[in-house]
C-alpha cells in the first residue's frame, strides 16, 4: 500500500521525523535546522530503513523555496531594494569571483580539468537563499539594513546563476565536456535560435528585463486587483487560494516564459504585491504553508547525504569546508568593510553568506550532465552544502553573543550619532523599575502603550518592527527592537523589577512561552494576555497570566451593555 501513495508516505516519514528531531534540538538548545537535516539522513538512501521518494520530496522543497521567495519579496518594496544595490551588485559579483578562484585552485589541486574547476568553483561561491533567509527571519533581521543588503546581494547571486546556466552548455565542448553548439529555446521568445554564446547571453539579459518590465507595467495593476477582488469576497479561503495562485503562477510562469529561476520570479511577486493594503494579510496567510514546506527543503537536502563519503574522502572533505565556510565568509566581510559599512553589518554578511545550497546543488547537476563535473565533485559539493548549514547556526549565535561589543565599539567610534534601535543580542538592560513591559505594539499594543504613558507610568516597549521602535525612541520611549522570545531580551527588560507584564501579540503559542519565562523571573509579576477562543484563555492562564482578555467576550459584552441602557431610554 506505501507503494502506491509515495507522496503521502514522504510526507508522513518528513513531517514527522523533522518534528521529532527538531523538537529534541530544540530541547538540546541546538538550531532546529539540525534535526530537519538529520530527519532527511534518516529517510535517505544512504542509511537502512525506510527510504522516501527523493524526487518527490525535492519538488516539495521547492515548493516551499517558492513560498519563502515571495513572502521575502511582501516585506520588501522596489525602493529598499534598490537602496542596497551600491553594495549588492559588486559584493555579490566579487564573492562569486573570488571564491570560485579558491574552488577551482581546489579542483585543480585534486587533478579535475578546468571545466570541472570553473563548475566546482562556482557551485562553492553561491549562498542558499533558504538558509540566509530562514536564519535573518529568526533573528528578526529582514526588515533592517542588514537583511534588505543580505536579500539584495543574493537576487544578484541568482541573476548571475541564471546567466552561469544558460553559458554552461555553450562552452562545454571548449571545456571538454559533452556541450551543445546550439541551443533552442522552448519558450516564449523560441523563435530566436541562439548560435553563439554572446547572442545566447544577450537573449537571457532580454528575457530578464522583459520579465521585471511585466511585472512592473502589468503585474502591479493585475495582482492587487486580483487579491482585492478575493478579499472582497469576504471568503478567507478564497483569498488563501488568490495568494497562493499568483504566488505559485507568476514563479512558472517566469520560468516557463523567461527562463528566470522559480525563486526569483516568486519573490518579485511578492515585491509588486508589498506595496498593496493587503501585503501583510497575504503574508499572514501563506505563513503556515511556507514554514511547513521550508522544512521539506532541509530534509531534502539531508536525504542526500552520505555519511560514508567523510571517511572515504576526509582531506578533499575538509577543503571543501573550508573554502565554502571560511572562504566566503572572509570575502564577503572583506568586501563588505571595503565599500565602508559597519563592522556587525561586514560580520552578518560573512556569516549569512558562509555556506551553500540549492543553487549549487543544480549547477553541479548540470556539471555533471555535461560531464564537466565528475561524480565525486558533486559528492563533495552536497557534504559541503550539509556541514556548512549546520555551523551556519552556530556562526550567528557567535556573532549575537558579540553584538553587544559592536554596538558599543560602534557608538564610540561615532559618538555623535544617534544609539540604533535595541535589537536582538543589542539590548542593554533597562534602569526602569516599577514598570509596565509591553510585547508587541500594534493595534491593541499601541493603544495600552498610550493609555499607560497617559498615567505617566514607566514603559517599556519590546516590538519586532524597526520602524516603530524608532519612532518610539524619537518620542523618548524606551523600546527593543527585538523578537521578545530571543535570548536575554526578558532579562534586559528587568522583570525582577517591574510591575506589570502585557503580552499584546495575537499568537498564543509564543504569549504562552514569554508568560511562562515572565513569571518565573517575577512570582508576583502582574501579567496580563489577549486572546481569541476560550482554548487560547486556558492554555495562557496554566502558564501563569492573571488576567486573560478575550476579544469575542469584550465585543458582546459592549453590546450587552449598550442593549440594557437603550431598554432605559423612552
Amino acid at each position: 500500500m506505501i507503494n502506491q501513495t509515495p507522496l503521502i508516505a514522504t510526507l508522513v516519514a518528513a513531517l514527522g521525523l523533522a518534528f521529532a528531531f527538531g523538537t529534541i534540538a530544540n530541547r538540546l538548545r541546538l538550531p532546529s535546522i539540525i534535526g530537519y537535516l538529520v530527519a532527511g539522513v534518516v529517510i535517505g538512501p544512504f542509511t537502512p530503513g525506510f527510504v522516501a521518494d527523493q524526487m518527490l520530496a525535492q519538488q516539495l522543497a521547492e515548493v516551499g523555496v517558492l513560498l519563502l521567495m515571495f513572502g521575502v519579496g511582501l516585506h520588501l518594496s522596489m525602493e529598499e531594494l534598490l537602496s542596497v544595490r551600491a553594495i549588492a551588485v559588486p559584493g555579490a559579483l566579487g564573492q562569486i569571483g573570488i571564491v570560485s578562484l579558491l574552488g577551482g585552485t581546489l579542483a585543480h589541486l585534486m587533478g579535475w580539468s578546468i571545466g570541472a574547476a570553473i563548475v566546482f568553483g562556482l557551485s562553492l561561491s553561491v549562498a542558499s537563499t533558504v538558509v540566509v533567509l530562514r536564519t535573518l527571519d529568526e533573528r528578526r533581521l529582514l526588515e533592517t539594513e542588514r537583511g534588505r543588503i543580505a536579500i539584495g546581494w543574493l537576487i544578484v547571486e541568482d541573476i548571475g546563476v541564471i546567466l552561469a546556466l544558460v553559458l554552461l552548455p555553450l562552452f562545454a565542448n571548449a571545456l571538454g565536456g559533452l556541450g551543445q553548439g546550439t541551443t533552442q529555446p522552448t519558450d516564449l521568445f523560441g523563435w530566436f535560435e541562439t548560435q553563439t554564446v554572446w547572442s545566447a547571453l544577450g537573449l537571457t539579459v532580454i528575457k530578464i528585463a522583459a520579465f521585471v518590465l511585466l511585472m512592473v507595467v502589468v503585474g502591479k495593476r493585475v495582482i492587487p486587483l486580483v487579491l482585492h477582488y478575493a478579499a472582497h469576497t469576504g471568503s478567507r479561503e478564497l483569498f488563501r487560494l488568490a495568494v497562493l495562485a499568483v504566488a505559485l503562477g507568476v514563479a512558472y510562469g517566469a520560468a516557463e516564459l523567461f527562463g528566470v529561476s522559480l525563486a526569483l520570479g516568486a519573490f518579485f511577486a511578492g515585491v509588486i504585491l508589498a506595496e498593496s493594503r493587503l501585503s501583510q494579510r497575504a503574508a499572514q496567510e501563506t505563513l503556515p504553508f511556507r514554514d511547513a514546506f521550508a522544512v521539506l527543503f532541509f530534509v531534502s537536502v539531508g536525504m542526500l547525504f552520505d555519511p560514508t563519503i567523510l571517511v572515504r574522502e576526509t582531506v578533499p572533505v575538509v577543503g571543501t569546508f573550508l573554502v565554502i565556510v571560511v572562504g566566503n565568509a572572509i570575502v564577503a566581510f572583506a568586501i563588505t568593510l571595503a565599500l565602508r559599512h559597519p563592522l556587525r553589518t561586514a560580520l552578518t554578511m560573512g556569516a549569512s553568506m558562509s555556506q551553500i545550497g540549492e543553487f549549487s546543488f543544480i549547477l553541479s547537476g548540470l556539471g555533471v550532465s555535461l560531464k564537466l563535473l565528475p561524480d565525486e565533485g558533486r559528492d563533495l559539493i552536497l557534504v559541503g552544502a550539509i556541514l556548512s548549514i549546520l555551523v551556519n547556526p552556530l556562526l550567528f549565535a557567535a556573532l549575537h553573543r558579540a553584538m553587544p561589543w559592536l554596538t558599543e565599539h560602534e557608538q564610540q567610534n561615532a559618538p555623535d550619532q544617534p544609539a540604533p534601535p535595541s535589537s536582538a543580542g543589542e539590548a542593554n538592560i533597562t534602569e526602569l523599575s516599577g514598570h509596565a513591559v509591553l510585547v508587541g505594539h500594534g493595534r491593541v499594543g499601541s493603544r495600552v502603550a498610550e493609555a499607560i504613558l497617559a498615567d505617566r507610568l514607566p514603559l517599556l516597549v519590546i516590538e519586532e518592527r524597526q520602524d516603530v521602535v524608532e519612532q518610539l525612541r524619537a518620542r523618548g520611549i524606551e523600546a527593543f527592537y527585538a523578537n521578545a522570545l530571543q535570548p536575554d531580551i526578558l532579562s534586559a527588560a528587568n522583570l525582577s523589577q517591574a510591575r506589570w507584564f502585557i503580552s499584546a501579540i495575537p499568537n498564543p503559542f509564543e504569549g504562552g512561552n514569554l508568560i511562562q519565562q515572565a513569571r518565573a523571573a517575577n512570582p508576583n509579576l502582574e501579567i496580563i494576555a489577549r486572546a481569541h477562543s476560550d482554548a487560547e484563555v486556558e492554555h495562557l492562564g496554566k502558564f501563569g497570566a492573571n488576567l486573560i482578555i478575550m476579544g469575542e467576550r469584550e465585543i458582546a459584552r459592549g453590546i450587552i451593555e449598550h442593549i440594557r441602557k437603550s431598554r432605559t431610554i423612552p
